[in-house]
């Protein structure tokens, strides 16, 4: 009796675990159909822009690797983002931290010449380190001054944008003896090896991978990461347990700072091999979306993340194959978030139907 109750117990679990991937899926079934309506409605090709979109996406290897390449900043940003969400956090300012995150990368790794061991490991633990420090300062301000970080956020991306054009600008310090606003190219110790031949995909998704399961092991298998969410869950019980609110604030925003700060130094060191201002297409933006649709799990994540780089892999075959603007890719990315959102309605739906089942083969 008690073996059956266990293995029922067992089966309402894992059927309750579906209840999330089922809600991502849906939102995406959903998103594309409304996309389709919007493209029939104006007289376009729905099924043709599609599968140009598929093309520009999975094709071969070439538009394979730029699909993970899209994917792999998309990753660290939405990590950053999730991560600050969980304790109670908005970063809006991963954009900015993956800019200094990429400057700072990028002169390590043009002004020092040292060994590829340690050279390309430093380079990438600067731009997290950059990038931590930058987003300390929301989080104090928050912790201890009681600043709004979505405010501080904001406007710190504008100073950053602002360093970053006059540290490549004429005269700058990190102008190249070129005609561009770029930085030098960085030596080759550090740079990030190209893993497909072919493609421009770097090694940068194994490392991008391996901070997801980091941070899901931190967030749920940690004494720090269980304090972090208690404090996002609500700060005064947490305070009552004993847990500092402040101080996990502070580390909250280090923590999603240096993640973005990562995403930047990654993409410079293994995808331009320089630094210039508008290197990230908006990568820090994309990642709040990656983070609300992966349902603030690192799993959701990676999985919302390779979504995203799928779309903006494929919209550029779309627009020249199909003739359909690109555009239709942010309208599609707005729908996906929208349905995700609304859908989340069905959440207590599901976990009843599941739970009505349960009693009905408990009483069978």
């Amino acid at each position: 009796m008690a073996k059956n109750k266990r293995a029922l117990e067992e089966r309402k679990l894992s059927l309750l675990s579906l209840v999330s991937p089922t809600q991502f899926m849906l939102g995406i079934i959903l998103a594309f159909i409304a996309g389709a309506l919007f493209l029939w409605a104006f007289q376009e090709d729905a099924i043709g822009a599609y599968a140009a979109l598929l093309k520009g996406a999975f094709s071969s290897n070439r538009y394979i690797g730029e699909t993970l390449l899209s994917t792999t900043p998309l990753i660290f940003g939405g990590l950053a983002i999730a991560l600050g969400f969980r304790c109670g956090l908005f970063n809006m300012g991963v954009e900015g931290q993956i800019v200094f995150g990429g400057m700072m990368a990028a002169y390590i790794g043009y002004a020092w010449d040292l060994p590829k061991v340690i050279h390309l490991p430093l380079a990438i633990l600067a731009g997290a380190v950059v990038g931590g420090l930058w987003g300390s300062i929301p989080g104090y301000l928050k912790a201890y001054h009681k600043i709004h970080e979505v405010i501080t956020t904001i406007m710190l991306n504008y100073i950053a944008f602002a360093i970053a054009d006059y540290m490549i600008a004429v005269g700058g310090p990190m102008k190249a003896d070129s005609e561009l606003p770029v930085s030098p190219d960085i030596l080759a110790s550090a740079r990030l090896e190209r893993i497909w031949p072919g493609t421009r995909l770097s090694a940068g998704i194994f490392i991008a991978l391996l901070l997801a399961v980091l941070v899901w092991f931190f967030m749920f298998k940690t004494r720090l990461g269980y304090k972090m969410r208690t404090v996002g869950f609500n700060a005064d019980a947490a305070e009552y347990a004993g847990i500092n609110p402040k101080k996990m604030t502070v580390l909250a925003m280090v923590f999603s700072g240096a993640l973005g700060g990562m995403a930047g130094a990654v993409e410079v060191l293994g995808v331009h091999y320089k630094f210039y201002a508008a290197f990230s297409p908006g990568y820090g933006w994309d990642a709040i979306a990656v983070a609300l649709l992966g349902l603030l799990h690192p799993v959701g994540v990676v999985a919302s993340a390779f979504l995203f780089g799928v779309l903006r892999s494929g919209s550029i075959t779309m627009q020249a194959i199909a003739e359909i603007s690109k555009e239709v890719v942010s309208i599609l990315t707005a729908l996906i978030i929208f349905f995700s959102a609304t859908n989340k309605t069905l959440q207590p739906l599901l976990e009843r139907a599941i739970k009505n089942l349960g009693s009905r083969e408990k009483a069978e």
